[in-house]
């Protein structure tokens, strides 16, 4: 007889398609399960989690397929289940109220919800039985649904708290003019709190926080105070040597559950690399550090290699994550013990186990073994630089492994596709093929924008994912925002105006349907989104920038780009809406400050001429160390006009030549790269 499946069955996401056989009578988040909660006067269960989420899998085995605890569950509750990948507007929201419950948010994500979806209760992670103290899942369960139907009064007291304390969560009591001089406390509050041996933040575990370390990069190319360069260097070397990279695969994981970056929490996530290859290229043209460029490639090379999805006529895109477990056990496909090692490397065996730590005894007390024996996470953390020959010998030896790693049965992949999400790696592809000279990558790049622009457009509308060929979910304000910053630097680096033409349409687009128009920001969800009691404004950057920080540096560029005051006076109101004079509270805002410190000091380079006569000067902004700059492409075929900085510039001497402007006046032409590189320098 086959198993009944629930409504998961029906959906696309990889996460709730997991949970199709559950005994758990789960609906997706919708009309249909809001509806079955009014009409049953039942409280509604609503679980949050992603496809790559290993708690999620624990608390999926153990609560959500027993035939006992899903009884519980079917009897009390309206069940509902949630990608938070697909709808993180539910996901913004219902985390702040956790948080306004004075619970630490996470994922799994647990709430119980009015019929009407408002909030009285949740927590994350639950065991199926008492474990220190605390008491099992369904006896948490039953003890709500007691409540539920015996104690209204309790129920409501705790909703209106939770709804006043997230009416006033999104605002900020002061409309604060910020000035340069709020920047550098704000460094400095932020540097108190960074690990100064092993690199990030204080404490365990541990996350790259990469809006934040790009902040303390700027900083230090603001500032020239050589602990901003050193934190941001030791971060990125620690972490590039450490076992949260994969050094047979490339790429990083999520997060180190130790503050040494040695265990890592496996999943791979898109955003965490897309991030990561900006900054490294940002600090790779101050640097020429030769650790980097090879994590940039190595991670470029399992992107291209791993993660894409096909779609029409040749075009692709990055699917979203990787899952941290493989047959059932985190890290398993990872980690190797040392029989694995002689039997695969032979003589060359002793330098690969020396050089990457493994050992006979592992180096992670709790991992997975392999052919019953400890075993190692593979890292550099202890071993330097070796001789070019040696390390030629080492990548032979990587090369090996992976081959031989590739037989292993693979983590689960969520090959979704979000458009926040690409739009963050085709700017991050289009940074690094420029910065290292690679056609490649920026072909890829294109093609990726291609996909977005293709199948995720309904009705000239941006939607949030595509799986299955079908495109579902109104975007929210994170997609609009990365495509447009995405068009923005597929524009500078290609000169092609149909990119500058749709960053402006997707900011149109934010402006008509996300658009506070009396509080000033811009809000996550689409104001055509029925389903949500409340409309967040994330203001705050977290593992990604927050979205108003994104889109406020689209406009400032928007502005620098065309001369138009419209997009200036956008970017001023914005910035004004989401700023404080608190520098403590400023430290979470970093994106928001970059995008004000570019609109106060931000440069125009002009290079005039067709892109085949301008690419050596191109080429040359691209791989410089500054960033305060946006580039604008003169050329006889152009939708640039006045008042850009553009507008009827002239070739020098009939050669390819740029224009380096700030405030207004623009410096004497130049027609090489080097002249262009002093120029810039010199301002």
């Amino acid at each position: 007889m086959t198993k009944a499946k629930n409504r998961l069955s029906l959906e696309t996401s990889p996460y709730l398609l997991q949970h199709q056989d559950n005994p758990v009578d789960w609906y997706p988040w919708g009309p249909e399960a809001l509806e079955a909660a009014k009409t049953t006067g039942k409280p509604i269960l609503l679980s949050i989690g992603y496809s790559a989420c290993h708690w999620c899998h624990v608390m999926a085995h153990e609560s959500f397929e027993d035939e006992d605890i899903a009884g519980v569950m079917n009897t009390h509750f309206i069940n509902i289940k949630v990608d938070r990948e697909e709808r993180p507007d539910l996901d913004t929201l219902y985390q702040s109220a956790l948080q306004i419950m004075s619970q630490r948010g996470g994922w799994p994500l647990t709430m119980v919800l009015t019929p009407k979806g408002e909030p009285f209760w949740g927590g994350t992670y639950f065991p199926n039985t008492p474990r220190h103290g605390y008491p099992s899942f369904p006896e948490i369960l039953n003890r709500i649904a007691s409540v539920w139907s015996e104690n209204q009064d309790h129920v409501q007291n705790n909703v209106q708290k939770v709804l006043h304390a997230l009416d006033h969560q999104d605002t900020q009591p002061n409309n604060t003019t910020l000035t340069l001089a709020t920047l550098d406390p704000t460094a400095a509050i932020i540097l108190n709190t960074c690990d100064r041996a092993y690199g990030s933040f204080q404490g365990a575990p541990k996350f790259p926080q990469v809006p934040t370390l790009a902040f303390l990069w700027k900083a230090w190319q603001r500032s020239g105070q050589i602990e901003y360069f050193d934190q941001v260097t030791l971060t990125l070397n620690q972490m590039a040597n450490g076992g949260i990279y994969d050094h047979l695969g490339g790429g990083f994981a999520r997060y180190s559950t130790d503050e040494r970056w040695l265990v890592p929490h496996f999943e791979k996530m898109l955003y965490d690399n897309a991030l990561l290859i900006e900054l490294m290229c940002a600090v790779y043209k101050e640097t020429k550090s030769v650790l980097l460029e090879h994590r940039i490639a190595e991670t470029i090379a399992w992107l291209l290699r791993d993660m894409t999805v096909p779609g029409p006529n040749d075009s692709f895109a990055f699917a979203t994550a990787l899952d941290a477990d493989s047959e059932g056990e985190e890290g398993l496909y990872y980690v190797w013990s040392e029989s694995e090692i002689d039997a695969a490397l032979g003589a060359d065996a002793n330098l690969f186990k020396r050089t990457y730590d493994v050992s006979s005894h592992g180096n992670w007390d709790e991992g997975p073994l392999r052919e019953n024996q400890p075993t190692s996470i593979l890292n550099r953390s202890s071993s330097k630089p070796l001789a070019p020959l040696q390390e030629e010998q080492l990548a032979t030896c990587r090369q090996r492994l992976l081959a031989q790693r590739t037989t292993r049965i693979p983590p689960g992949r969520d090959d979704k596709v979000l458009a926040e999400l690409n739009g963050m790696m085709i700017k991050a592809l289009s940074t690094a093929a420029h910065t290292f000279d690679k056609p490649g990558w920026a072909d890829a790049a294109k093609s990726i924008y291609d996909f977005i622009s293709n199948n995720l457009q309904l009705n000239g509308q941006l939607k949030r994912c595509w799986s299955r060929g079908a495109c579902k979910h109104t975007a929210v304000l994170d997609d609009i925002a990365h495509m447009a910053a995405a068009a923005l630097s597929l524009y500078e680096a290609s000169g092609e105006d149909t990119y500058l033409d749709s960053a402006r349409s997707w900011v149109r687009q934010a402006d008509d349907l996300h658009k506070d128009k009396t509080g000033g920001g811009y809000f996550l969800s689409s104001e055509e989104v029925t389903d949500i009691f409340k409309r967040s404004k994330p203001i705050f950057d977290n593992a990604t920038p927050a979205a108003n920080g994104v889109l406020a540096d689209v406009l400032v560029r928007l502005f620098l780009i065309t001369g138009l005051e419209s997009y200036r006076l956008s970017a001023e109101a914005l910035i004004k809406a989401l700023a404080t004079n608190d520098p403590t509270t400023l430290a979470h805002m970093p994106t928001v400050l970059g995008a004000f410190e570019r609109l106060v000091k931000g440069t125009q380079v002009v290079v005039v001429g067709t892109p085949e006569e301008t690419k050596d000067l191109v080429r040359a902004l691209h791989q410089a160390p500054q960033t305060q700059y946006v580039i604008i492409h003169a050329k006889e075929l152009t939708s640039i006009g006045a008042p850009s900085p553009a507008f009827q510039k002239p070739k020098f001497k009939g050669l390819a030549t740029a224009y380096v402007c700030s405030a207004g006046t623009c410096a004497e032409p130049v027609t090489t790269p080097q002249a262009l590189i002093e120029t810039l320098n010199g301002l």
